[in-house]
């Protein structure tokens, strides 16, 4: 059962991806109509003044590789040493189901405590879905 947990894992770089070009199809547009000097991208505050669609889509490209970063390690960690269940593949699932919203809501309306109640519940998914696997791991 260790390759079970590849669909999620796949899934959530497959949403990393998809917000890239998001990513690039906002600012792209944006960055031709500010017409913006060289030097004026090197100050990254630059970069806020640029339309909200724009910064949400690059702002979300980041979120992507800060808390499902330990998604993927605990993912792979749990496939290779062959922990993986249906409650491993559930909860993975579950988590990368939140992080699309997550994700959605960010490059669309971005409602921050709409964004924020889906972000908490996918921390504590991937809360729970740790303690799993640490338990099966120590045998408890």
């Amino acid at each position: 059962m260790t390759t079970t947990l590849m669909g999620p894992v796949l899934a959530q770089i497959g949403l990393t991806f998809l917000v890239f070009v998001l990513l690039y199809v906002r600012r792209l547009p944006a960055m031709a109509a500010a017409k913006p000097t060289p030097e004026q991208m090197q100050d990254k505050g630059n970069l806020q003044k640029l339309p909200a669609p724009a910064r949400f889509a690059a702002e979300n490209y980041n979120h992507q590789f800060e808390m499902p970063v330990l998604f993927y390690v605990l993912s792979i960690a749990t496939m290779v040493v062959g922990l993986a269940d249906d409650l491993s593949l559930m909860l993975a699932w579950a988590y990368v189901g939140l992080r699309a919203v997550h994700a959605i809501i960010h490059c669309t309306y971005n409602n921050v405590l709409h964004r924020f109640f889906v972000f908490l519940l996918s921390a504590m998914t991937l809360l729970i879905y740790f303690v799993h696997v640490a338990l099966k791991y120590w045998g408890a």
